[in-house]
């Protein structure tokens, strides 16, 4: 892999990508590494959850489990054979506004490999037996869930953030969606999502010019030219300051909340990327940490990460305690959000924030895997192939003054939308 040192910062690039248009049309962000005779892929198409019809939720990603359930001449136990015996390692899965896959092979079975691939997404059987299979799996692991809390609590705040809309409806459907999925909607979900259309590829490892273009043209230059994709209307979070509690006899009650966000292509996302750091995605350096777990002891875990959709951004928190000490542990975690966009950041704190995201980021990139999902990531978010030389310079230009800019975007009136699963006393 060739590595390149970041002019502003001093430090490696993790990789450094070169864009290929192969003869079939198939545009790839590739990097030419020989270190290991691999062969990594990833590959985005727009179209996820959030174009299940309602009532058949969860129906895009059953038809991404079921794409490696047999394909032209073979069927479900000898697709699975001919991965196996070649040491190929294929998935797809579903987001909700991405249908993905991924591959990685031995370069000597490169030819097999993106035959497989290509058989998966053009040819799959999507056999009665194998659905019912696939569905019941599905359904017992959603039966499952219905008693943790974690769950619970997830599926209720975004359901209450996003009411009525395509991204307050789980990825996965619900026992009665899913029981009512059949064959027929699940070959209209793959004809829905799956073509050329604003696809993006990803491919890292040891190939050449020529032969990258006749792989990929071979697995995807025959697929549909557009897709048929359901318009998806823009929202943002909504019911701030809104608490909802599914009641479960358990000790500890689970946490989930959330807050305003800012999408990637925004210009104060950066400000708001190192903000969450400082806030609560630090790990054992953030505020919230401190605050909740160090000083208090509250908790054992506490944090926020940042979630970016095609038609919403949002912030999500999560935490865990005593029953008796939920209205506590809210109290601190608000109280914390107030102080930091009250008074801001230090100087030293900010430096700090600033050394990790930067130094970090390379561990992102240590395996051909990792790179190939990173760049199709960055390809499909549309921020352009010199993302990964640009990205440290605009963590180190951000100022205090950009941190209290965007602290004012993001936590407005500092109320949260929370939702609690469990037990929680004096709420």
């Amino acid at each position: 892999m060739n590595n390149a040192t970041d002019k502003n910062s001093g430090k490696k690039s993790p990789a450094r990508a070169s864009v290929y248009v192969s003869p079939g049309g198939i545009e790839v962000w590739s990097v030419r590494s020989d270190v290991a005779p691999l062969i990594a892929l990833s590959f985005m198409m727009e179209g996820g959850s959030t174009q299940d019809p309602e009532g058949k939720e969860g129906v895009t990603q059953m038809m991404a489990r079921l794409l490696d359930e047999g394909a032209g001449p073979y069927s479900s136990d000898q697709f699975q054979e001919e991965l196996a015996s070649r040491a190929i390692e294929m998935s797809f899965s579903v987001g909700y506004d991405s249908f993905s896959g991924s591959l990685k092979t031995l370069a000597s079975n490169a030819d097999k490999a993106f035959e497989l691939l290509r058989l998966a997404l053009l040819e799959p059987h999507f056999e009665e037996t194998s659905i019912e299979r696939v569905k019941a799996q599905t359904i017992a692991g959603l039966r499952y869930q219905q008693n943790d809390p974690g769950f619970m609590s997830s599926r209720a705040l975004t359901s209450e953030a996003f009411p009525g809309h395509a991204y307050g409806r789980p990825v996965s459907g619900t026992v009665e969606s899913n029981t009512a999925i059949t064959r027929a909607d699940i070959i209209e979900a793959h004809a829905r999502v799956v073509s050329k259309a604003q696809l993006k590829v990803a491919v890292v490892g040891a190939f050449d010019e020529a032969q990258l273009g006749r792989l990929l043209d071979h697995a995807f230059a025959e697929l549909p030219a557009a897709n048929r994709l359901i318009s998806v209307s823009p929202i943002t979070i909504m019911n701030r300051g809104k608490r909802i509690i599914r009641e479960l006899d358990v000790p500890q009650s689970v946490v989930r909340f959330g807050y305003e966000g800012l999408a990637w292509t925004d210009p104060d996302f950066t400000a708001s990327f190192i903000l969450n750091h400082i806030y609560g995605g630090g790990s054992f350096t953030s505020r919230l940490f401190q605050e909740v777990r160090e000083k208090r002891g509250l908790a054992y875990s506490v944090g926020t990460s940042l979630s970016n959709y095609r038609q919403t951004a949002v912030s999500w928190g999560y935490t865990a305690t005593k029953n008796e000490r939920v209205s506590e542990c809210l109290d601190v975690i608000v109280e914390e959000m107030k102080r930091l966009k009250a008074e801001g950041p230090s100087a030293n704190e900010l430096q700090q924030a600033k050394d990790y995201l930067t130094g970090s980021y390379a561990l992102g990139f240590d395996t051909s895997t990792k790179i190939a999902y990173q760049l199709v990531q960055i390809a499909f978010e549309g921020l352009g192939i010199d993302y990964l030389d640009r990205r440290n310079a605009l963590v180190n230009t951000v100022s205090l003054e950009d941190i209290n800019r965007v602290s004012e975007r993001i936590f407005g009136d500092c109320k949260l939308l929370v939702a609690i699963a469990g037990k929680p006393e004096g709420l």
